[in-house]
């Protein structure tokens, strides 16, 4: 036996720190992998979470089976089965479209083509309602300008011609305007029946104003000479139409 042994040495070796035989137990423990998440290790007992790491997987599972893959071009089936998916009615007659216009129905083909494209009802729902708020306004525009030009050929027809008419309107414009609240004025002027109700209206109350030697007009007097001369047209507003009234009319008078 080593007679350098002894109980002293021993003492010093039981005594040797316990911070350094802690450090290297660290240094050896486990440590997470890098390209694991923190969620599926378990730092206490420095392994993997293979139970949080299961579910996450079956959850996957789940979500891909649920995801929609886009069939080839020439699947029929198969684009039958991702529109019902979407939500496409099993027939055109399944839709449930609620005209947002009265002059819009419910077109069989156009459903058809819907149908055959895949839509589903807030879809075709939608084409109704652009054709509503985009198409009908345009429509409704292009008729009126037709309608208007068809009334104001009429017109023209009724009161013998273009020239005779354009004179005639802008008379029956400004008394109108003088004379009719604006609303009467403008349902009165937006159709052949109303332009010659207003003809009429103001033919009654002055017709001086409509006297134009065409032999069609009443015969101007002296009093409603006077009448026309104290009208503020005449010596305030200068209005052209009126005063050339009063001019035709002294010369129709006083010149036979």
């Amino acid at each position: 036996m080593n007679d350098d042994f002894t109980p002293e040495c021993s003492s010093e070796i039981d005594a040797a720190p316990a911070t350094d035989i802690e450090q290297d137990a660290q240094t050896l423990a486990p440590t997470r992998p890098a390209d694991l998440p923190e969620e599926f290790w378990d730092d206490t007992q420095g392994t993997i979470r293979t139970d949080a790491l299961i579910a996450s997987y079956v959850a996957l599972e789940h979500k891909l089976d649920r995801s929609l893959v886009l069939p080839d071009e020439d699947d029929a089936e198969g684009w039958d089965r991702l529109f019902e998916a979407v939500g496409r009615p099993s027939s055109p007659d399944g839709y449930a479209i609620e005209p947002p216009h009265p002059l819009l129905t419910v077109d069989p083909e156009v459903t058809q083509a819907l149908h055959e494209a895949g839509f589903n009802q807030k879809q075709a729902q939608l084409v109704y309602d652009l054709a509503a708020s985009r198409l009908l306004p345009t429509l409704e525009n292009a008729l009126g300008d037709i309608e208007a030009s068809r009334e104001k050929h009429r017109l023209v027809e009724h009161f013998g011609g273009e020239e005779r008419y354009a004179r005639l309107s802008g008379q029956m414009r400004r008394w109108a305007d003088s004379r009719l609240r604006p609303e009467i004025a403008d349902v009165l002027g937006s159709s052949f029946e109303g332009v010659c109700a207003l003809y009429e209206m103001m033919k009654r109350q002055e017709p001086e104003l409509l006297a134009d030697g065409t032999g069609d007009s009443l015969a101007v007097s002296q009093a409603q000479l006077n009448q026309m001369i104290a009208d503020p047209r005449y010596w305030r507003d200068r209005d052209p139409d009126f005063v050339s009234r009063v001019t035709d009319g002294f010369r129709r008078l006083y010149q036979g």
